[in-house]
C-alpha cells in the first residue's frame, strides 16, 4: 500500500497485513529467539520460553505499521503514537529560536501551543515529521531519565529537536523526549534532508515522548486524554483557534 493515494470518496484499496518489524529492531528479536531455541534444544525450558516471549515482545515494540497521512495543506499531524498528556502554552525550546550559524532562522520568540504525547511500550514508537518540508535543524542534548510523563522532562531529560521549514518559510519545531525506561534516540534524518509529511524520522527505544510546538495563532485540534496515531491524525489546522471539549466515558 505505500505510495498508493487513497482518499475519503472510495479510491484505493486497502487490506489487513502484518506490520512490519523496523531494522533496528531485528537484530534485538532476532538474538532474544536465537537464545531461546539454544535454551529450547538443551532442555532449559525455564529460560527458552521467556526468552521467546521476549523476542516477540520486542518484535513487537520495533513494529512500523504503514500510515494513510492526510495531505492537506493546512494540516499537522502527530508525530507519535501515544496519549496527549499536556497541552499548555510555553516558549518554544532556545535550540529552536536561536541562531545557530546555519543562515536559517528558528522559531520566533513568544508563547505557543505545544501538544506533548506520552508513547508507552505498547506504542508504536517510529516518529514521523508533522509537515513536508527541508529539515534546518537537529540538535541532540543529553540529559537524565526520569518520567516522561512530567512536565519537567522537556527540559531535563535527553531529547533531540528537529525543525521542519516548509516551502512556504512556516517553521514547526517538535522533540523527541527520552523517559524513564528510553536510553537511545535514533535519528533517521539530518539538516538539509527533504521530507514529505508523514515521512518516518527516528524512534525512541522502550518509552518515551514527542512534543510538538505549534505556529502562534493556532490552537490544538485534540484534546487531553486523546489516543493519537503518527502520521494519521491532525494534531491542528494553522491558523485555525478554538475551543474543543470532550468528555471521557
Amino acid at each position: 500500500m505505500a505510495g498508493e493515494i487513497l482518499d475519503n470518496k472510495g479510491r484505493g484499496e486497502a487490506d489487513w497485513s502484518w506490520p512490519a518489524v523496523h531494522p533496528e529492531g531485528r537484530k534485538f528479536g532476532l538474538i532474544a529467539a536465537a537464545a531461546s531455541l539454544f535454551f529450547l534444544v538443551i532442555g532449559w525450558e525455564i529460560l527458552g520460553w521467556p526468552l521467546m516471549m521476549l523476542a516477540v515482545g520486542i518484535m513487537a515494540f520495533f513494529r512500523d505499521p504503514e500510515r494513510v497521512v492526510p495531505q492537506s495543506d493546512s494540516a499537522i499531524i502527530s508525530p507519535a503514537d501515544g496519549l496527549v498528556t499536556m497541552i499548555a502554552e510555553v516558549e518554544p525550546p532556545l535550540e529552536l529560536q536561536i541562531e545557530d550559524g546555519s543562515g536559517h532562522g528558528g522559531l520566533p520568540s513568544g508563547p505557543v501551543t505545544r501538544i506533548s504525547i506520552f508513547m508507552s511500550v505498547f506504542d508504536v514508537h517510529i516518529n514521523r515529521t508533522p509537515v513536508g518540508g527541508t529539515v534546518r535543524r537537529v540538535v541532540y542534548i543529553p540529559g537524565r531519565f526520569i518520567s516522561a510523563e512530567l512536565d519537567k522532562a522537556s527540559e531535563e531529560n535527553e531529547r533531540q529537536h528537529i525543525l521542519v521549514e516548509r516551502s512556504d518559510g512556516l517553521k514547526i519545531g517538535f522533540t523527541q523526549i527520552a523517559g524513564l525506561v528510553a536510553r537511545r534516540i535514533v535519528p533517521f534524518v539530518k539538516p538539509g534532508d527533504i521530507l514529505a509529511k508523514g515521512q518516518r524520522v527516528g524512534l525512541i527505544r522502550f518509552g518515551s515522548r514527542v512534543d510538538v510546538y505549534l505556529p502562534a495563532g493556532t490552537d490544538a485540534a485534540v484534546m487531553i486524554g486523546q489516543t493519537v496515531i503518527a502520521g494519521e491524525t491532525v494534531l491542528a489546522e494553522i491558523g485555525q483557534r478554538a475551543l474543543i471539549e470532550g468528555i471521557a466515558q
